[in-house]
């Protein structure tokens, strides 16, 4: 039997048959960029129940490419396509780009998507440009919306563009009061830091460490970014605590400079709280660095509690005869957090093993 092509198998995700649903979850998840265009060709024409499934393929392939369109999907006529989009782009929201971002900013003229389009925004680190951007909009009333957006997620990057909008009356007072809440944010964050560094006994400074996390943590998502500066401070002791408060706050902002801290940082302690923090944030990207980290004794078992708490488990496959390996670790953790991780790509093989397929063709 001739082999099917990638788009035919593409077109069987909502199929009657459970083998053939199987087969197409499986030719999407190894087909990378290509498996992306047909997919977004195939949502063109797809019945309400296909587009549906094909969104939620795109959410789990997770390339940025989709972005766009599940922004426009927001639109769709069927809600069940709406919803599905939505939720695409929530669970997308770390990797989604600008032009992500900047499709989605268009939408807030939109009053039917607005309270939604926002939620998104909040949880996309790429939006900060273009909310900043609305804010010379001509329309008076999508300058006051982004103006209002940013007043919720008082993020430090839109600091230069609040100022230079300051001129508008319109939205003068609004901006007054967000500058105030992220000058008052920033002398916090600056305050609880000078006192941790001045803390010069080093029996000390555990416990003065684990304070300022008490103290940090529930500014939240506001305290990112600054946090994210305070990952390069010259004292350890900063350091291990901005990347302990991150993690805690689990805002996907700060995956990439937490690998920047566990790849670079020449404190070990650093290294092991950055490697926490991955964990707690339990996205994909970190997949590689925490495998290299393995041989690493002082972050074997943190590196492996990590990938064990990865969304996406499906990035571990190729990594799959090292983890049985680990499986027969001395160190009970080591062992464990193997074991969990191979039980979860078991299951998920057994709902796509193509040997299956091949026998009921």
């Amino acid at each position: 039997m001739a082999k099917e092509t990638l788009e035919t198998l593409i077109s069987e995700l909502n199929h009657e048959e459970d083998w053939r649903r199987m087969r197409a979850t499986a030719a999407c998840l190894k087909g990378g960029p290509k498996a992306v265009e047909g997919l977004l060709r195939a949502l063109e024409t797809g019945s309400l129940s296909y587009k549906v499934e094909a969104i939620k393929m795109l959410a789990r392939i997770r390339d940025p490419h989709a972005g766009t369109t599940l922004v426009h999907l927001i639109d769709d006529d069927n809600e069940p396509v709406s919803q599905a989009a939505t939720s695409a782009l929530q669970q997308m929201a770390g990797i989604l780009d600008e032009s992500t971002a900047a499709a989605l900013v268009a939408h807030l003229k939109d009053e039917r998507h607005r309270e939604t389009i926002t939620g998104l925004l909040g949880d996309i680190p790429t939006a900060i440009g273009p909310l900043t951007a609305m804010l010379q909009d001509p329309d008076k009333s999508a300058r006051l919306v982004a103006a209002a957006i940013l007043e919720q997620l008082l993020d430090p990057r839109s600091t230069d563009a609040l100022i230079d909008a300051m001129a508008d009356p319109a939205l003068r007072d609004m901006i007054a009061i967000t500058l105030k809440k992220l000058g008052a944010i920033r002398d916090r964050i600056d305050r609880v830091m000078d006192t941790l560094r001045d803390v010069e006994d080093s029996e000390l400074r555990e416990g003065a460490r684990q304070e300022a996390v008490i103290a940090l943590h529930p500014i939240g998502r506001p305290a990112v970014e600054i946090l994210i500066e305070y990952l390069n401070d010259d004292d350890w002791v900063v350091r291990e605590a901005a990347a302990d408060v991150l993690g805690k706050i689990g805002d996907i902002r700060a995956v990439e400079p937490l690998m920047e801290r566990l790849r670079m940082d020449k404190d070990t302690g650093v290294k092991e709280l950055a490697t926490k923090a991955l964990g707690l944030l339990g996205d994909a990207r970190p997949v590689d660095l925490l495998i290299a980290m393995i041989p690493i004794r002082p972050l074997r078992v943190l590196a492996v509690e990590a990938m064990e708490k990865i969304k996406d488990v499906e990035v571990l496959r190729p990594h799959i005869e090292l983890l049985k390996q680990m499986k027969k670790d001395r160190d009970g953790l080591v062992s464990y957090n193997s074991g969990i991780i191979l039980d979860k790509l078991a299951a998920a093989a057994a709902q796509l093993d193509e040997t299956v397929w091949a026998g009921k063709e």
